[in-house]
């Protein structure tokens, strides 16, 4: 028996944002062949995200070896033990580079406790701070941690300017509606088209089209009907799809607002 051949990739007219993935941690093929590929699928701009020490240099130098690459700075949860002043001076530095646009990715994961709860919390509020101080909008990572992070997040909500982005989403509606009452948009990737995740298509739906960000977090959770190959921003079509699909819109209408949310919430009118 023949395998199914898989849909081609959609290419629109309207230019696409990527606003979360991991250029440093792609496997099967090379930065350049990525962003090449990603251009051809109208893909105008991608964020590529910083999550640990040993990578917040190689962030900023693929942003700046690549005129279309913007980069972050921060310390995911799952490293947050290796948190120090060090680091923290690192992230401060590294943040006066122009093309790196945002504090990220930072936040609480309990689920897999790679770092104790403490240091979790204490690195999340740390580069909260940074992100106020340095006016500069967050990236979050949360997971089986609703409650403290909306604890953590409501003490500083009010002095973010800039906001910024719930990457991922996957959790509750109620947390949900708290992140979207104090300003921050919600960012929905390949999870939101996988048969069992429900629960995100319902937070999709509830959340304003105008606070949705579109990202693959490449190389991870590659959409339908790719999934068992390694992600890339060149999928983020499938993405855009589900939205229209989820909440009964045009597809232009998602391209064109979702394009606008990413350049507000990233400051990339001037990029």
């Amino acid at each position: 028996m023949s395998k199914k051949k898989k849909r081609d990739i959609p290419v629109f007219d309207q230019p696409i944002i990527e606003t979360h993935c991991h250029l440093d941690f792609l496997k099967e093929q090379s930065i350049d062949i990525t962003l090449e590929q990603a251009r051809a699928h109208n893909i105008e701009h991608v964020v590529t995200i910083a999550t640990q020490p040993d990578n917040l240099d190689t962030v900023l130098n693929i942003a700046e070896q690549h005129t279309n690459v913007f980069g972050t700075q921060g310390i995911h949860p799952h490293d947050a033990k290796y948190f120090d002043s060090q680091v923290e001076q690192k992230i401060k530095e590294n943040l006066k580079h122009p093309k790196l646009l945002a504090v990220g990715e930072i936040g609480l994961d309990y689920f897999y406790g790679h770092s104790d709860t403490e240091s979790q919390q204490q690195a999340f509020e740390t580069q909260l701070q940074i992100a106020v101080d340095l006016d500069l909008p967050i990236v979050v990572h949360t997971r089986d941690a609703d409650a403290d992070t909306q604890s953590i997040l409501a003490n500083f909500a009010n002095h973010l300017k800039q906001k910024g982005v719930i990457h991922s989403f996957t959790s509750s509606l109620e947390l949900a509606e708290f992140c979207l009452e104090e300003g921050f948009s919600l960012g929905f990737n390949g999870i939101s088209t996988f048969n069992k995740a429900e629960n995100v298509r319902e937070v999709m739906a509830a959340t304003p089209l105008n606070r949705i960000l579109l990202e693959t977090d490449a190389p991870y959770l590659t959409p339908t009907p790719y999934r068992g190959v390694e992600n890339a921003p060149k999928y983020l079509p499938f993405i855009a799809e589900k939205v229209a699909e989820v909440k009964g819109i045009d597809l232009e209408q998602v391209l064109t607002q979702c394009y606008e949310n990413s350049v507000s919430v990233f400051n990339l009118k001037n990029a």
